[in-house]
């Protein structure tokens, strides 16, 4: 594994009484884009100020590789940061804001012609070197800025919420162009954002942050397929969850009785040894059609539901069901519109159906990864 650029050694932050960040330990490896994930209140943008050196540490400490700069302040440290609001400069042109650091560091202007157009290519703004920023939109200000952190050759970019305040389409460019931007350059990013879609896009590792520490850490597919907990269940995307009790383990596989009587399969790994469970299926996993409908000539049926939908919407890609079971659990299911005919497919509600899906798409929580009563939200400071 590539050496840590970033290591934070048990940091912990409290504003008051309030504790922000707890006891928080993480290794980020060099040329890693790496995501804090999570809802308001999180601590993520309060972890990326104390990696930049805008906030103190309460205990615990800092690396940048194998420099301490927990006590060090930001113009310091070989970090730099992009902003939500880009933080331009608006009497200065595109060339002077992006020029701004290396003039600081009296580089010779011959050099600072080259990199400035060296950046502009890299954010494809070439051309744009005499505008201000008000003749500039909105995702064009966000690369200039991008430009003229990068111009500085930090060891590490910090994001704050960068795309924060693009319109939709704009920013799921962006997400693309700056994935693209840090695989060119192979610099560290830390990216903090609230967006699950957009983290998941970018990021080869997220942590998942809640109440000041990380609920789970891993990569995208890791972190949708086999969450840990009902949070990341449920904050990464939509989730059936249903409780229940594993019965039986045979090999690779295990039973597992929900609370209505029905017997499931799930992967033995996915329980952790744990007897009481949740068992969970995400929304396009599960297989919908008409009660009492054909099997497939050789399919043999798992982990079947019976319910009736409650309501059917048309939403383009797929259609959305919520389906009642007899239990009275709701659950959602994603169908994919494959058909021309596209809304004459859609089952009708209140119309009887069966559910069924792959054991090998189960993954299992422990019970004692129930949510708690939702953790009372931060300050807006120690978002």
């Amino acid at each position: 594994m590539p050496e840590a650029d970033v290591r934070l050694d048990r940091v912990t932050k409290r504003f008051g009484s309030f504790t922000a960040v707890d006891d928080l330990s993480l290794e980020i490896p060099e040329g890693e884009f790496f995501s804090l994930l999570g809802p308001s209140g999180c601590g993520k943008t309060t972890t990326l100020r104390m990696i930049g050196g805008f906030e103190e540490v309460t205990s615990g400490a800092i690396y940048l590789g194998d420099q301490n700069v927990t006590d060090l302040p930001p113009f310091k440290r070989a970090t730099n940061t992009v902003f939500q609001n880009y933080a331009l400069f608006p009497h200065l042109s595109v060339f002077e804001n992006i020029a701004f650091g290396l003039r600081r560091r009296k580089t010779a202007l011959g050099e600072i012609r080259r990199q400035v157009a060296f950046m502009l290519e890299l954010v494809e703004l070439p051309g744009y070197e005499e505008r201000r920023p008000n003749q500039l939109s909105g995702g064009q200000q966000q690369r200039v800025a991008l430009a003229r952190a990068l111009v500085n050759n930090p060891r590490v970019l910090l994001l704050d919420e960068p795309l924060g305040a693009l319109d939709l389409k704009l920013r799921k460019q962006m997400q693309v162009e700056l994935k693209r931007i840090q695989s060119e350059i192979g610099i560290t990013f830390i990216f903090v954002t609230h967006d699950q879609e957009e983290a998941m896009t970018m990021s080869d590792r997220i942590a998942v942050m809640r109440a000041g520490r990380i609920e789970q850490l891993g990569a995208p597919e890791e972190l949708y397929e086999r969450p840990t907990t009902e949070f990341v269940a449920g904050f990464l995307g939509v989730s059936n969850l249903l409780d229940g009790e594993v019965t039986e383990r045979d090999g690779d596989m295990v039973s597992i009785r929900l609370t209505n009587g029905v017997l499931v399969q799930a992967p033995a790994a996915a329980t952790n040894g744990a007897a009481k469970v949740r068992v969970g299926i995400r929304p396009e996993k599960l297989r919908v059609v008409p009660r009492g409908a054909e099997v497939t000539a050789g399919a043999t049926e798992t982990n079947v539901l019976e319910g009736t939908v409650l309501d059917a919407s048309y939403i383009g890609v797929s259609t959305q069901y919520l389906v009642k079971t007899a239990e009275g659990h709701t659950l959602t299911v994603y169908a994919q519109n494959l058909t021309t005919s596209g809304a004459s497919e859609v089952l009708s509600d209140g119309q009887d159906v069966r559910l069924s899906w792959n054991p090998q798409h189960t993954f299992v929580i422990d019970d004692a990864g129930r949510s708690d009563p939702e953790a009372p939200m931060e300050e807006a400071r120690t978002r």
